[in-house]
């Protein structure tokens, strides 16, 4: 894979199969070193007369973009094939994970959206919640902390 292929086209975003590779290789170092890794993951959806739509591409960067100055340098924003975001933060137990959650939701609440969108936060640790990329994965998804609706309508959010 070629560093151009990592990344979409002007961004700091990993592409769907640069994520997965680079996800698997910092969970073996994890392991070997006997860190913690966390994955954030952050699935968002247009509001459209009402209407739920997964996130378009445009929809994935700008959220992206909102986040990418909320975590280090050294931590990874990337992408699935089915639109929801993912953040790696690199040797992050979940207990100091959850202070970056709160400046990722905080920032994406307080950005002006054109329109009406739904937010749902999830993350999930290595070792504490899994041991593998499959199961960090569906463990984040499948437990939100923080679902939210920002954009120019009012504000709500859940935290859990």
């Amino acid at each position: 894979m070629t560093s151009s292929s990592f990344y979409e086209e002007g961004s700091k975003l990993l592409t769907p199969g640069a994520f997965e590779f680079v996800l698997d290789s910092e969970l073996k170092r994890a392991v070997r070193s006997q860190n913690y890794l966390t994955l954030v993951t952050v699935e968002a959806a247009r509001e459209w007369d009402g209407v739920l739509v997964t996130a378009d591409d445009g929809t994935v960067h700008e959220v992206a973009e909102i986040i990418g100055k909320e975590v280090r340098d050294t931590d990874l924003i990337g992408h699935t094939d089915k639109g929801t975001l993912a953040v790696v933060l690199l040797d992050a137990d979940y207990e100091h994970s959850t202070r970056v959650i709160d400046r990722l939701v905080s920032r994406i609440e307080n950005y002006e959206f054109p329109t009406q969108m739904r937010i749902a936060v999830g993350a999930a640790c290595y070792p504490t919640h899994a041991v593998d990329a499959d199961s960090l994965k569906q463990e984040a998804l499948s437990h939100p902390i923080v679902n939210s609706r920002v954009g120019v309508s009012d504000k709500t959010s859940s935290r859990h």
